[in-house]
């Protein structure tokens, strides 16, 4: 196998999972599709931590970046040493790839507590907004949902949203989970006679 084009396919995977996480996160600032309801008081505090939009999103950009150019500089050598290039690449791709654990780790810490605290909203005993549940009790119980009065839909709307970033933020930590393994091998491996590239035996 060749290091650099298993590096480049999984970067290629995380840019639409990053773009989801980003758009993920947006959408929970803006409850139903409204925008009546986006401030601080009106809205749970793991919203404004922008997990998606910032670990799952914007940090994912740099592994992206990295894993990408690995085809190009797995066998490429620097200062004319192949087996010096290709350590490099695979040490740097290391690197981050903890960049990205961390950030999808984030996402993943910060949209689970989300879905254990759920929404804000108010209720029939209470004009201010609130947390009416305690400790995810609502999520196996949907008859609970009907207890939010305001924003219309909001728990429907913070499960859905939450969930999918625990969701994919998951994969990404796999991902980037698999190319700090790649990395590794291809680093101790180092020479291209080890993964058959460049047309080496």
């Amino acid at each position: 196998m060749c290091y650099g084009k298993c590096a480049r396919c999984l970067g290629i995977t995380l840019i639409p999972l990053a773009l989801a996480c980003i758009i993920l996160n947006t959408l929970l600032f803006f409850p139903n599709g409204e925008t009546g309801y986006n401030t601080p008081e009106q809205l749970a505090e793991t919203v404004w931590c922008f997990s998606g939009i910032l670990g799952s999103g914007l940090l994912m950009v740099f592994p992206i970046l990295v894993f990408m150019g690995m085809e190009n500089n797995d066998c490429c050598g620097c200062c004319g040493n192949e087996s010096c290039g290709k350590r490099f690449a695979n040490f740097s791709s290391i690197i981050f790839a903890g960049v990205g654990v961390a950030g999808a780790a984030y996402c993943f810490i910060v949209s689970a507590v989300g879905l254990n605290t759920g929404p804000k909203c108010t209720t029939n005993n209470n004009s201010n907004y609130t947390y009416p549940f305690v400790e995810g009790d609502y999520l196996g119980d949907h008859s609970m949902w009907n207890v939010c009065i305001e924003p219309p839909n909001i728990v429907t709307w913070h499960v859905t949203m939450f969930a999918l970033l625990l969701v994919i933020s998951g994969v990404q930590l796999v991902l980037c989970g698999i190319q700090v393994v790649n990395g590794l091998i291809g680093f101790i491996c180092g020479e291209c006679s080890c993964c058959s590239c460049c047309g080496s035996a």
